[in-house]
C-alpha cells in the first residue's frame, strides 16, 4: 500500500523524538586533584559572590550618639572646654576651679544670716586655685594605675583610693588652709582639722563615691575633672558652712576662756 513507507518514516521519527537520552555518570562526593585545583583557582569575584550580602539599608546604620553629645549649646560648651584643656591643661583646670570656689562661697554666704563678706571669697578662691593642679593629676594618675582583668575590681580599688587619699588631703588642706589665712596659726589649723575633718569626710561617703562611680564608668577622661568640678560646686558650698560653723564654735570657745579673766578684773 502506497501509506505504508509514509507509516514506516512516521514511526521512524516518533522513535528519534522519544528516544531516552544517554545518561551521565554521578560526581563522586569526595573531590579529584582536578577539581581541587580548579576550586583553588577561583577567581575572588566568584568566591566573594558566595558570601552572604549586606543590604545598604544596614551599612548606613549609624550607632546613636551618647546623651552628653546630645545637648545642644551644653554639649558645645563642653567640647570647647575639652579642646582648651588639651591646649592648656592647666590653665584651663585653673580658670575653672577659680569659678567653682568663687560659686560655691556665693551660695554659701547667701545660705547664713551674715552680711556678705568678700575678703571671705577671695580667700576661697585662693584656696581653689591651689587645688587645681593636683586635682587634675590625680584624675591623671587614676586613669592610668589600677587597671585590672576585672572592670568592676578597677572601679571599687579607684573609688577606695579617692576617699582614702584624695578626699583626705583635699579637706585637710582645705580647713587648714581657712584657718591659716585667717590669722589663727598653725594651732588654730590644727583645731580646725580636728573640728571638721571626720564630719566631712563621713559625708562625702555618702556622695563622692556614687559620683566617682558615675564619673570613671560613664564620661571620657578630659571631662572628668569637669563633670567633678560641677558636683564639686555644691560641695565646695557645703564645706564652706562647715567652716563657717567652725569658726564660730573656736570664737565662742576662745570668748568663753577669756571671760573669766574680764570678770575678774571688773571685780
Amino acid at each position: 500500500m502506497a501509506s505504508t513507507p509514509f507509516r514506516s518514516i512516521l514511526r521512524r521519527q516518533l522513535q528519534l523524538a522519544y528516544r531516552p537520552r544517554p545518561q551521565f555518570r554521578a560526581q563522586s562526593s569526595t573531590p579529584n586533584s582536578s577539581q581541587t585545583q580548579t576550586q583553588g583557582k577561583m577567581s575572588p569575584e566568584t568566591t566573594s559572590s558566595s558570601l552572604p550580602t549586606v543590604s545598604p539599608s544596614a551599612q548606613n546604620v549609624v550607632a546613636p550618639l551618647p546623651i552628653w553629645q546630645r545637648l545642644g549649646p551644653i554639649t558645645r560648651v563642653a567640647q570647647a572646654y575639652a579642646r582648651s584643656q588639651k591646649k592648656r591643661p592647666y590653665v584651663t583646670q585653673t580658670i575653672s576651679t577659680i569659678f567653682i570656689f568663687f560659686s560655691a562661697d556665693i551660695v554659701a554666704q547667701s545660705m547664713n544670716d551674715d552680711e556678705y563678706d568678700p575678703v571671705r571669697t577671695v580667700r576661697n578662691v585662693f584656696i581653689g586655685a591651689g587645688t587645681a593642679i593636683p586635682a587634675y593629676k590625680w584624675f591623671q594618675f587614676l586613669a592610668k594605675n589600677f587597671n585590672y582583668s576585672s572592670r568592676a575590681a578597677s572601679l571599687g580599688v579607684k573609688i577606695v583610693m579617692n576617699q582614702l587619699l584624695f578626699a583626705t588631703y583635699m579637706n585637710v588642706y582645705f580647713f587648714s588652709m581657712q584657718a591659716l589665712l585667717t590669722g589663727e596659726g598653725i594651732n588654730g589649723a590644727v583645731q580646725r582639722v580636728r573640728d571638721t575633718l571626720l564630719t566631712s569626710w563621713i559625708n562625702s561617703c555618702k556622695v563622692w563615691p556614687f559620683v566617682m562611680a558615675f564619673n570613671l564608668s560613664y564620661v571620657p577622661l578630659e571631662y572628668r575633672a569637669l563633670f567633678a568640678g560641677m558636683i564639686n560646686l555644691g560641695w565646695q558650698a557645703y564645706l564652706s558652712l562647715l567652716n563657717r560653723w567652725a569658726e564660730l564654735r573656736q570664737a565662742e570657745a576662745a570668748q568663753m576662756a577669756i571671760q573669766p579673766a574680764v570678770d575678774a578684773q571688773v571685780a
